[in-house]
């Protein structure tokens, strides 16, 4: 049951403004969560488009500006749910990339770029799980961590070495904080494949993300181009109390995109 399977559930989405994080946040509300912390970075006018089609649905929406990477923002995002005295799931969505496709042009990454992408995309994740720790404790059920991942931690590919490194990484991070945490906590991770959003926008302009677009939809078995939205209800899905015996996995949301060499036609 589906439904309102998340009635008063208090929610917190990292990277809420655009794309996959704002497709959690008011998935989230339409199944009758009770408040959504929407943090963003920097793009305020979209985080509050955000909130605006959380409380269309009903939730309380609460905006919490801060960068992951740094650990007092981590802690001051956790402060916005504190009032609910719960956190029943924490989305990890917030993360960034160095587009460099050319894998083999490794002058083309820096150690900056590891080191940034790895304090967002690895490192900010375990510093929203540490600081909302003891309200995801809280919660009547287990509280659910879904961490953001990619189907370029599974296979190497993706806009680059160090985003595909780092995504890894989130991956193993999973596997051991559903240890570390059980069973007061659930721990788990999708991989989206390629997901139609303005993320892309960022390095290229709209003939190369049609392209992209064509090229990732004729990629995979699915022969279909995931939306934020296809990706959405999966990861909520871990988050729901339909997967409560779930922690420790890894779903790969990529329309098949995994199950051939046929990867590399995205790139």
């Amino acid at each position: 049951m589906t439904g309102r399977d998340f009635d008063g559930f208090t929610v917190v989405v990292t990277g809420a403004s655009t794309g996959l994080g704002r497709a959690m946040a008011v998935e989230t509300a339409r199944r009758g969560a009770a408040l959504v912390v929407v943090n963003f970075a920097s793009s305020a006018q979209e985080a509050e488009e955000t909130a605006r089609q959380v409380e269309a649905l009903g939730a309380r929406a609460i905006l919490a500006r801060g960068d992951v990477a740094d650990d007092a923002d981590c802690r001051r995002i956790v402060e916005a749910a504190a009032p609910s005295g719960r956190i029943d799931a924490l989305f990890n969505n917030a993360g960034v990339t160095k587009f460099a496709p050319r894998h083999a042009d490794l002058d083309a990454v820096t150690a900056e770029d590891f080191l940034r992408l790895y304090s967002v995309n690895v490192v900010g994740a375990f510093q929203m799980v540490r600081a909302a720790r003891s309200l995801l404790e809280a919660a009547p059920r287990p509280g659910a961590v879904v961490n953001t991942s990619s189907i370029a931690g599974v296979m190497g590919n993706g806009s680059s070495v160090p985003y595909a490194a780092s995504k890894g990484a989130m991956t193993t991070m999973t596997l051991s904080l559903a240890r570390a945490l059980a069973p007061r906590i659930r721990v788990n991770a999708v991989c989206p494949g390629f997901i139609d959003t303005p993320w892309f926008g960022k390095a290229m302009d709209e003939e190369k993300i049609e392209r992209l677009r064509v090229g990732a939809a004729a990629a995979t078995p699915l022969q279909v181009a995931s939306s934020a939205e296809d990706v959405a209800g999966a990861a909520v899905f871990l988050a729901s109390p339909a997967s409560r015996h779930v922690t420790g996995e890894t779903l790969l949301v990529d329309a098949g995109l995994h199950l051939g060499a046929a990867t590399m036609a995205m790139r």
